[in-house]
């Protein structure tokens, strides 16, 4: 199977990183990539919103499978793109990529469904905000309709702060605070069947104790020791099937990764947002326990054969990832410093601890250097959350990267039992 990869995040490389591994795979190609993913894969300085130029390497290079990563070419239409040249895609339609893109739709969509999920109002005038915020109270919990990357969500007890937040957007979401822990459900989806993978968790906030503004996503961990047994055939049941069912209804089949982000409250479980792609990072930490071959489990995904696909196979063990983030992230990041011990990891704690990149590019003189704000994914794997963890940081600390950040505390206490 020759396979192409569009993105060019941590995401994409650990997507990249287990194709390379699944012997199906003859060829793997990618774009844009990074300077991680060269290392895999072939890569092509191709834009990943342009759906005809992808389409056009993906003909070009006779691909039998694309795999779309970001959530932006999804909600472009690159997806779709693809599917009109008659080449299976993994990654959903622009219609049902609305999922992702539009809060206020994923909303109606989960009404129509009965998922659980907070009450929420949609505001489009500071009137309508001021209304909302009036009636949920604080926390207030406000998010951007549209694409903002992970970080259009603000939660706050501060009414001038998410006042402010929702005046700066077009349209906005305002809803309840819900209590409780969150999980990461990722489910491969046909249009019909849907197979949930492992719950990750991740942390979003910048610094240790969920302190600092809302990131992209600071490290992951998988699997949750506390969460119920029974948590992953309850989401299939109550969300995740019936959003598929209900997208399929429409005349929108969803096809590709749906992603529920969860609320696990003292009511039960709430659906806090969808996403349409692979999380980051939660990928790295679910792929990495994953052991069933990725290339055939999308490839059935694209052409609709979920149903007779194999039940999935994991690790026993657990897996935990720690971002290292550039200077100021996720304020405007500095790039272009030298990143020094990516070969030191390679050399001393591989194969249980390795590194996914998400900004980085290669310079003339074939150094590495930082290219964006989540700058480097370091992943590592044990028989448990602790093992896991301590060579994660035993990796992360090999690393140099002026003026970088990262949090001490990701899994810490899951792997504490706490």
């Amino acid at each position: 199977m020759k396979v192409l990869v569009i993105g060019g995040g941590a995401r994409e490389h650990a997507l990249c990183r287990s194709l390379s591994l699944d012997p199906d795979v003859s060829a793997l190609h990618c774009a844009p990539g990074n300077a991680g993913i060269a290392e895999v894969a072939e890569l092509h300085g191709v834009d990943a919103l342009d759906g005809r130029a992808v389409a056009d390497l993906a003909t070009a290079l006779a691909a039998d499978l694309v795999v779309v990563g970001p959530e932006a070419p999804l909600v472009a239409g690159v997806a779709d793109a693809v599917r009109e040249r008659g080449i299976p895609v993994f990654g959903p339609s622009a219609q049902a990529a609305e999922l992702e893109g539009s809060k206020a739709f994923a909303k109606d969509v989960m009404a129509a469904a009965g998922v659980p999920t907070a009450r929420s109002y949609v505001c489009t005038t500071p009137e309508e905000t001021d209304a909302a915020l009036d009636a949920f109270g604080a926390p207030y919990v406000v998010k951007d309709d549209g694409l903002a990357a992970g970080k259009g969500v603000v939660v706050t007890e501060d009414v001038e702060a998410a006042r402010a937040h929702a005046n700066a957007c077009d349209r906005v979401v305002i809803e309840e605070f819900l209590d409780g822990p969150e999980v990461s459900l990722f489910a491969v989806t046909d249009g019909e069947t849907v197979v949930p993978l492992q719950p990750a968790q991740d942390f979003k906030r910048a610094h240790d104790g969920d302190q600092g503004p809302n990131t992209g996503g600071m490290g992951a961990y998988s699997p949750l020791p506390w969460a119920d047994p029974k948590l992953v055939d309850e989401v299939l049941r109550t969300v995740l099937q019936p959003t598929v069912d209900e997208l399929r209804r429409r005349g929108t089949p969803f096809s590709g990764l749906l992603y529920a982000g969860l609320a696990i409250t003292s009511r039960g479980v709430r659906v806090i947002e969808f996403n349409a792609r692979f999380g980051d990072p939660e990928t790295q930490v679910v792929l990495a326990r994953l052991k069933t071959p990725l290339a055939g489990l999308l490839h059935a995904a694209a052409t609709g054969a979920l149903a007779t696909f194999p039940p999935l196979r994991w690790s026993d063990g657990a897996a935990v990832t720690v971002v290292i983030a550039s200077h100021n992230y996720p304020d405007a990041p500095r790039t272009g410093d030298p990143i020094e011990g990516l070969a030191e990891v390679a050399e001393q704690d591989a194969p249980d601890a390795y590194v996914l990149h998400a900004g980085t590019r290669r310079d003339a003189s074939g150094a590495v250097l930082s290219a964006g704000g989540r700058v480097l994914s370091v992943t590592a794997t044990g028989a448990d959350l602790a093992t896991a963890r301590d060579r994660a940081y035993r990796a992360v600390g090999r690393i140099s990267l002026d003026g970088s950040h990262h949090r001490t505390d990701i899994a810490a206490k899951a792997a504490a039992g706490e």
